[in-house]
This record gives C-alpha cells, sequence and structure tokens, in this order.
C-alpha cells in the first residue's frame, strides 16, 4: 500500500516542521484544517479517517500553553487534550491504521523526579501543580497507546519532547511557554526602549531546551525505526538556567535595557532534563545549537509575527 501519513496538527509548531521534513523526504503527507474537521467530533473524524486511509498518523495536535494559560484554563485543557487524542487514537484502530506515533511533553515525569529523567520516572511522584491538567492529559495519551499495542497488537508508540522553541511557536503573551514570551516582551522592550524587562520567578529554574526541527528529525526517526511498548524521550540533554536563557534572548534580539526577576511569581518545576540516551542509540541526535536556533527563530518572528503583535499591543 502506498504509504501516506497523515500530520495531525499539520499548522502547529511541532505539526509543521514534522510535516516540513517529511516533504523534504519526498514522502506522502496528508492534513487537514481544523476549520474542515474538529477532532474533538468523533463521527466526523472517523468519517474523514475512512474516506482518506493513512498508512500512519503522527500526532502532533494538542492545546498547549505557559503558566499562566495552564492556571487560568485547566478544564479548556484536560478536557480538549483527553478528547481529540483519545479520538484520533481510537479512530486510527477502528480505520485499521496500524502505526501512529503519539507526541506527549516532559511534563508528564513527577515534578522532583531524578534528573535526568529516564522514561521509567513516570507515575513515581506528584506533578507539577502549574501544569497538571495538561500532563494528566498527556499520561493518560501515552496509555492509551500502550492499551491499544497490548489489546489489539498497533504499532502504537509516544515520543516525549522537551520545552521546544522555533518556527510558527505561539508568541502570545497570554498563553505562550517563556521562550517566545520573552523573545517578544524583549522585541517590544528595544522598541519602546523600556528600562527594563521583568521575568517571572527566580531565573533559576533549569530547563532543557531544542529546536523543533531537531524534534521532528527524532519523531521521523522513531516513526521510521521505534517500535516498542515504552515511550520514548527526545531532548538534546543540555540544560540551562531561565536567567542564561533571557540573557542570551535578550542577547540575540538586541535588547540592552536591564533584567528583573520577580520573584514573588511561580519557578515550576526546578530542573528538568531528560535522558534522551535510547533515542540515540536509534541514531538521531540534536544538530541546531541554542543561540544559533533562538536567532533563526527571531528572524522568523520578525518576518512573520511582529508587525501582528504590535497591532494586537495597540489595539488592547
Amino acid at each position: 500500500m502506498e504509504e501516506r501519513i497523515w500530520v495531525a496538527g499539520h499548522r502547529g509548531m511541532v505539526g509543521s516542521a514534522i510535516t516540513r521534513l517529511l516533504e523534504s523526504q519526498g514522502r506522502n503527507v496528508l492534513a487537514v484544517d481544523r476549520s474542515t474537521l474538529d477532532l474533538r467530533r468523533q463521527s466526523e473524524l472517523e468519517t474523514w479517517l475512512r474516506a482518506n486511509r493513512p498508512t500512519a498518523i503522527i500526532f502532533a495536535a494538542a492545546k498547549v500553553g505557559g503558566i499562566l494559560a495552564n492556571s487560568s484554563y485547566p478544564a479548556d485543557f484536560i478536557y480538549d487534550n483527553l478528547t481529540i487524542q483519545t479520538n484520533v487514537i481510537h479512530g486510527a484502530h477502528k480505520a485499521g491504521v496500524d502505526r501512529l506515533v503519539f507526541l506527549g511533553s516532559s511534563c508528564i515525569y513527577p515534578k522532583f523526579a531524578a534528573q535526568p529523567i529516564v522514561e521509567s520516572s513516570l507515575m513515581t511522584g506528584p506533578l507539577e501543580p502549574t501544569n497538571e491538567w495538561y500532563a494528566i492529559a498527556k499520561i493518560a495519551g501515552v496509555m492509551t497507546c500502550q492499551a491499544y499495542r497490548r489489546q489489539h497488537g498497533r504499532r502504537y508508540i509516544s515520543v516525549m519532547p522537551c520545552n521546544l522553541y522555533g518556527p510558527n511557536d505561539n508568541f502570545d503573551l497570554q498563553s505562550a511557554h517563556v521562550l517566545p514570551a520573552l523573545m517578544r516582551k524583549f522585541h517590544e522592550a528595544k522598541l519602546s526602549r523600556a528600562p527594563e524587562v521583568v521575568v517571572w520567578g527566580t531565573g533559576a529554574p533549569l530547563r532543557e531546551f531544542m529546536h523543533v526541527d531537531d524534534l521532528a528529525r527524532g519523531v521521523v526517526c522513531c516513526l521510521d525505526s521505534y517500535d516498542e511498548y515504552d515511550h520514548i524521550n527526545c531532548g538534546p540533554g543540555m540544560d540551562h538556567t531561565i536567567r542564561d536563557i533571557a540573557e542570551t534572548i535578550a542577547r540575540v534580539v538586541g535588547y540592552e535595557g536591564s533584567l528583573v526577576f520577580d520573584a514573588s511569581k511561580p519557578d515550576g518545576t526546578p530542573r528538568k532534563i531528560m535522558d534522551s540516551s535510547r533515542i540515540r542509540a536509534l541514531g538521531w541526535k540534536p544538530k541546531i545549537a541554542l543561540e544559533e536556533g533562538l536567532a533563526s527563530t527571531y528572524q522568523w518572528y520578525l518576518r512573520h509575527m511582529a508587525n501582528r503583535a504590535e497591532a494586537e499591543t495597540q489595539s488592547a
């Protein structure tokens, strides 16, 4: 049968990177816009799957956001993510799709997991409270893939990325993750010549960041070469303090004012770096250094987002 890979969530940061890579390899990619297909509507999804008959699915669709968004909209995060991932995984099985890659998140691991985090750390302790609803949904997705593998023999796997950034990221200050939010704040502070930029938290937490194009290569590597019950981590194996990240972004943007860290705001998990030795054993490794990736992401932001962001700020 001719290969047809459906990238669910192809317009998002992760999905668009995976789509670009697959197309560059000459592979046949299926895509459908949310205006045409609402993944929360099971019957519509199953009808689409029967009509389009993908041979494999990469599930990159999700409702995502930073600490503020997760804290403000916990019901939205758990409902939307549980619903769409359950519909897609069950729908794939009903349509006879034997291969599926589910994209999770490093937030599935306990807040105080031993570092670096190995895959077996899952469900060995309490989650980080600021994003536990999203994390619980993603844990359910991992276990749903395992359930369909165990009961029905489906070749469904799960990949857990670290914190990501890159083209098509969300730069909305109300819902963005820390890195794109900082990039936008520094850009706007540079334009307005603001003397300082306030950064949430102490700046001490350690985070692992990876360019989304490196993740795309990892996901396709797993699609082609990984077929195990257990989920698999994907990260560069190097972490940075939020302070270092903020200073690097300020340098990339060209902001010359002061950075002020607001310790009254939550830090989240103190450290989060994953052990990605299993995916490295498949032959994958990251290629894009952090400052290089941030610089290219800022250039993308300038080309695609800066004017829109400034218009939003003026109309607010």
